[in-house]
């Protein structure tokens, strides 16, 4: 979990992961977390139609794809000078039409499930169906430690690189037709329902779950989740079936629907002005996005969660997130400046993260003086760290240099069915 003032944006566990990406406020740097827990799991997988290969454990073999799956993704300048702000442009289209948007800056989030999209970014010759409750429309509460996103859930086709979900259901932030934002949404911290709060135009998340809530939604009116609101704008908590839970995309691809591969460069210690590499739809679908010799740690099925050993410090809360801006963990040895650390020279640290499964990988990090790297004209630090209470977020500079996997929970890939990281 993040600190609130930081944007990116995280989707603290849905049953199903935790710590994912938001925005929140304050200077240099984004990241955040959302802060409602409800337990669920993760959908069915999307059948297949393609022909099998890649043997998996077991004789399960994982279906095979030639479709076009390399999204492109940036760091660059963000609003408020937010750092590490990893990106990317997603095209919406109204169900089964030609009547598209191309919506640019939403954020790329590991850690969390689910596609939200400012109303005010999308144009107004491309309206979206809304998805019904109760006689009136879906709205959804998204509760990040920064603050919260209140918007309507509406359908529609999402499509990056060659790849389609079709008429999936999505999060619109600020919706107009639910200005009303229930009491207990609007409790849970500043709204972030503007490109100024939200620090992107919209928030892609590709966590290890396919559904941002699951079997906890479905089953009850959890508060800060989903309501029904009436015609009139009231809105009331209510449960929500999977099919029309706000839904990671990449779970509904036909075939490259097992996970993301993120792909970036390693960059010095100073920081990068900008940093370009690629997102890679599917684990083990197509050449390009073959496990190979990544180790491969796996996620709690509850909540996706991995363990941290730091400086004798285990952290079980811990997660692999491009949605946190920094690295999050405790040292009290380091100074702080706001935020941030802010060593008088730059730190090396390591780590070990373990999954359930047993297997762990240390990783070496350094940490740097976010005051000089703040001073800078760069977008993308390798170095930049802040503190946690109680867990370990291995944010966007972990990635950097890295390429690093994220499988959905019960698609399988030849390591077996996620949820897991590999690197």
């Amino acid at each position: 979990m993040k600190p609130n003032a930081l944007p990116s944006v995280l989707f603290v566990l849905c049953a199903a992961l935790a710590a994912c990406g938001g925005s929140g406020g304050g200077g240099g740097g984004g990241g955040s977390t959302p802060a409602a827990a409800p337990v669920g799991t993760a959908s069915a997988p999307a059948a297949a139609s393609a022909p099998l290969a890649a043997p998996a454990p077991g004789g399960t073999s994982v279906a095979q794809s030639n479709t076009p799956n390399v999204q492109p993704i940036v760091v660059h300048a963000a609003p408020h000078l937010t750092r590490n702000m990893l990106t990317t442009s997603v095209t919406l289209c109204q169900p089964g039409t030609g009547n598209c948007a191309t919506i640019d800056n939403i954020q790329v989030d590991t850690g969390s499930h689910g596609l939200r999209i400012l109303a005010s970014a999308l144009p107004a010759s491309l309206p979206l169906a809304a998805v019904p409750a109760s006689g009136g429309v879906s709205g959804e509460c998204a509760v990040f430690g920064g603050g919260y996103a209140w918007g309507a859930v509406r359908s529609a086709d999402v499509r990056m690189a060659g790849q389609l979900a079709a008429a999936i259901p999505i999060q619109l932030i600020a919706d107009p037709s639910v200005p009303s934002v229930p009491s207990d949404c609007a409790a849970s911290g500043p709204s972030m329902l503007t490109l100024d709060t939200l620090r992107a135009n919209g928030i892609l998340g590709v966590g290890v779950f396919a559904a941002d809530c699951g079997g906890a939604c479905a089953n009850a009116a959890l508060p800060r989740w989903y309501y029904s609101c009436d015609p009139s704008g009231a809105c009331q908590p209510s449960t929500q079936p999977l099919a029309q839970q706000v839904v990671n995309p990449v779970s509904r691809f036909p075939l490259d629907n097992n996970g993301v591969v993120i792909d970036l460069p390693a960059i010095p210690d100073e920081g990068a002005l900008t940093v370009s590499g690629s997102m890679i739809f599917g684990i083990d679908t197509q050449a390009n996005n073959t496990l190979g010799g990544a180790g491969v740690l796996k996620g709690s099925a509850q909540t996706g969660y991995v363990s941290t050993t730091q400086n004798g410090q285990l952290y079980t809360q811990s997660y692999l997130d491009t949605g946190s801006n920094g690295l999050f963990y405790r040292d009290t040895q380091l100074p702080q400046c706001g935020y941030w650390y802010c060593p008088a020279s730059t730190q090396t640290a390591s780590a070990t993260i373990t999954g359930a499964n047993g297997a762990s990988n240390t990783v070496t990090f350094n940490v740097g003086n976010s005051r000089e790297l703040f001073a800078s004209a760069n977008n993308a630090f390798n170095n930049l760290a802040g503190p946690a209470a109680s867990s370990f977020g291995w944010g966007l500079p972990f990635f950097f240099g890295r390429r690093v996997y994220t499988a959905i929970a019960s698609r399988m890939t030849s390591a077996g069915p996620g949820p897991y990281y590999a690197f």
